[in-house]
């Protein structure tokens, strides 16, 4: 994994872009109690524990993922001690919290999360772009949840070599930005579902002049069609032992082929789809593995093999994001927190909106300071964040 920068160009510091407004410039309050309107969700009355402050409080949870439920909230009361809010000081009881929190329901964080979550790179953004096409990833990931009986029931868990896993697991899929890291389409489901079903419900927020990459699972003629029926290019990298007919070899190597919807198809070469395909081996590779990349880019003097096989290597900032996620957001050895299935869901888009966050600040301080995103540590900007939201400046609820 390629090492981050801790210090911005220029002598700028992270924490000067985490002044007033910054968590209403992201998810603006506005929007919070639109959202809680259409959903039903808003306060009827005063309450101890109002709607609006439990979804910055759900946010908050996933950067506090140490901390118990009664600190976290401590936390964010302070943050809005110096505002002028009819909100108790009083830490509410655990229990009251979870009543809050099961008042909201998840619907309310999936639509707002919808509403939030959009690319954010700006043609100054390095490392978003290649050819003018904004650069997007889809993959796939699991995280596990605390071992009760609705949620294994809900969610399911792995097997293992000696019986079962030790927790029950929900499975993700996500739309990334490559360039920022942000995502901006989630879906979450059970254990068992299908990476592909869940892939289906992010496809919709791939739009025209994007570049999608994936890797060999999500290779197939239906996402290659819809993909490009939403005005979109792909590149798929397919699996070694894939033959593509050669229809028109190329100065660069590669070549002009098709993918077919089914064998029958293929075998007649009717209802196809026209691709270009890549053919590479690294170097400095042992195994001698061949390498097979497949993209809807059909001009090579448009995107040279070489550069589009240097691109697909891009893709490793999935993981990097998933690691951000799961490790530097989540924290090692820590597991969502939530007790049943409404408020598993509920606290995934909790991380999502958390994640979202904290990659729009290093992105606005990366174009401030002449930075790649990717070279500002995502761990000093949590800290930082940590450590100003107990300050009026992260919030700003105007």
């Amino acid at each position: 994994m390629p090492r981050r920068k801790m210090n911005l160009l220029g002598g700028i510091r992270l924490s000067d872009y985490l002044s007033v407004g910054v968590m209403s410039g992201i998810i603006p309050m506005e929007l919070v109690k639109e959202t809680l309107k259409e959903c039903g969700c808003e306060s009827e009355r005063i309450r101890k524990l109002p709607a609006e402050l439990m979804i910055y409080y759900v946010i908050l949870l996933a950067l506090y993922s140490k901390f118990s439920l009664r600190e976290v909230l401590r936390c964010l009361l302070e943050g809005f001690r110096r505002l002028n809010l009819n909100i108790s000081k009083m830490v509410s009881a655990k229990s009251a919290i979870s009543k809050a929190r099961s008042r909201l329901g998840a619907e309310v964080f999936k639509r707002l999360f919808d509403k939030v979550a959009r690319p954010i790179a700006v043609k100054e953004t390095v490392g978003a772009w290649f050819k003018g096409l904004r650069l997007v990833g889809i993959d796939g990931s699991t995280l596990e949840i605390p071992d009760e009986e609705e949620n294994l029931k809900e969610f399911g868990r792995p097997g293992a070599s000696r019986g079962q896993s030790a927790f029950p697991q929900i499975r993700f899929v996500a739309l990334f930005e490559l360039g920022t890291r942000v995502v901006f389409s989630a879906a979450m489901g059970k254990y068992c579902d299908s990476e592909k079903v869940l892939a289906e419900k992010v496809l919709p927020s791939i739009e025209s002049g994007m570049l999608c990459i994936t890797d060999r699972y999500y290779m197939n003629f239906d996402f290659c069609r819809k993909i490009l029926g939403r005005g979109a290019h792909f590149l798929f990298r397919a699996k070694k032992n894939s033959v593509f007919k050669c229809l028109k070899q190329f100065e660069d190597g590669s070549y002009l082929s098709e993918v077919y919807p089914d064998l029958k198809n293929k075998r007649r070469m009717k209802n196809g789809i026209k691709v270009r395909v890549i053919e590479y081996m690294l170097k400095n590779d042992s195994s001698g593995e061949k390498h097979i990349l497949v993209t809807s880019i059909l001009s090579p003097m448009e995107a040279p093999a070489d550069e589009l096989a240097a691109l697909y290597h891009e893709r490793w900032e999935l993981e990097i994001a998933y690691d951000e996620i799961k490790t530097h957001i989540k924290e090692p050895g820590n597991n969502l927190r939530s007790k049943n299935p409404k408020l598993v869901e509920q606290e995934f888009y909790g991380y999502m909106l958390a994640h979202y966050v904290v990659r729009n600040i290093i992105h606005k301080a990366a174009l401030k300071s002449g930075n790649d995103p990717d070279e500002i540590s995502f761990v000093h900007a949590v800290r930082v964040i940590k450590r100003r939201i107990v300050s009026q400046d992260f919030f700003s609820l105007a």
